[in-house]
């Protein structure tokens, strides 16, 4: 007979995993939006208005629930430090959005865990044992199946997003040492400012170039302003909306459940990612990037599970 407390913690488990689930997919499409944009929109109108929307809509969201201001931060130079970090991963994650297929972008960023252990034992004198020295091994395994260096297909772009990550895992372990302790909105906040403040000063600087899209080789990333439809901007507003609920059903996952059982969820937002790329596009990758997916994958979740199991089920959503 099943003990009414093991049905409700069982009951708790998948609720948390389905919240995960929403919470990825809607990454996913969020991603997919991003990647729409790309084509009308630079990087930096891109960035300034992500910051611009996600600053309105959480002023919005914190007044009407909760009837209060955006909590000051304890410590105003860590909360910049990992506002920092965050929008740079994300700046290096959507300048890759147009050239590559959101599988490619997708295992770039999931590549994080490695770095994570790695910055540790660099930067933080944290022991890596064996099996974790094998995982970093086998994830740089997969990375190179996905990157192909060395082969005609290979293209320096394909590093963006492995940038993205190696900035996510400088975020995650300045969230871990340095912000334990500040309001998770606090956090958010923060990183739309940065995201908003940076976005300006790349459109203020570029647009004063004066240079013509048409002679610029990647003008998504070096150019400024540039004229685009009304609806460009509803989609970014959306993007913005799908980003608060994502955020919103993570934190509310890792409050019903031990991230340790979480943790291998998340890695379905590279399936689900794949899937939007095939939809959209009809970009599906080569037998040998699913492999270096499968392997960024599976090193990835080893290291990420045992690092909860570590921290004793901890975690901190981003």
């Amino acid at each position: 007979m099943v003990h009414p407390r093991d049905f409700i913690r069982t009951s708790h488990q998948t609720f948390a995993a389905f919240l995960v689930l929403g919470g990825v997919f809607l990454r996913a499409v969020q991603d997919a939006l991003a990647k729409l944009t790309s084509s009308e929109l630079s990087l930096w109108q891109f960035q300034f208005f992500r910051g611009f929307f996600n600053i309105l809509l959480l002023i919005l969201f914190f007044r009407i629930f909760f009837g209060k201001h955006i909590p000051w931060p304890r410590r105003v130079w860590a909360v910049a430090l990992r506002s920092l970090f965050l929008v740079s991963s994300m700046g290096f994650f959507y300048a890759g959005i147009p050239y590559l297929g959101l599988a490619e972008v997708s295992a770039g960023l999931y590549v994080f865990p490695l770095f994570v252990v790695i910055l540790s034992y660099v930067v933080l004198g944290e022991r890596v044992g064996l099996h974790r020295s094998a995982a970093i091994f086998v994830g740089f395994v997969g990375t190179l199946l996905v990157l192909k260096p060395g082969t005609t297909i290979f293209a320096p772009v394909a590093l963006l997003p492995v940038g993205a990550g190696f900035f996510y895992a400088c975020t995650l372990l300045t969230t871990r040492k340095l912000c334990r302790d500040e309001s998770p909105i606090t956090l958010v906040f923060g990183a739309a400012l940065t995201c908003l403040i940076m976005g300006a000063i790349g459109l203020i600087y570029l647009s004063n170039q004066a240079l013509e899209v048409d002679s610029i080789d990647w003008p998504y990333l070096f150019t400024g302003w540039r004229t685009a439809e009304l609806w460009m901007y509803g989609v970014i507003a959306l993007y913005s909306a799908l980003n608060l609920i994502s955020n919103v059903s993570l934190a509310k996952a890792y409050q019903s459940a031990e991230s340790s059982w979480l943790v291998p969820f998340h890695y379905s937002y590279i399936i689900f990612a794949t899937l939007w790329g095939f939809i959209i596009w009809r970009h599906m990758p080569d037998l040998l990037t699913f492999l270096g997916i499968l392997l960024i994958a599976g090193s990835g979740m080893f290291v990420a599970l045992q690092q909860q199991g570590e921290t004793g089920g901890r975690n901190t959503v981003s």
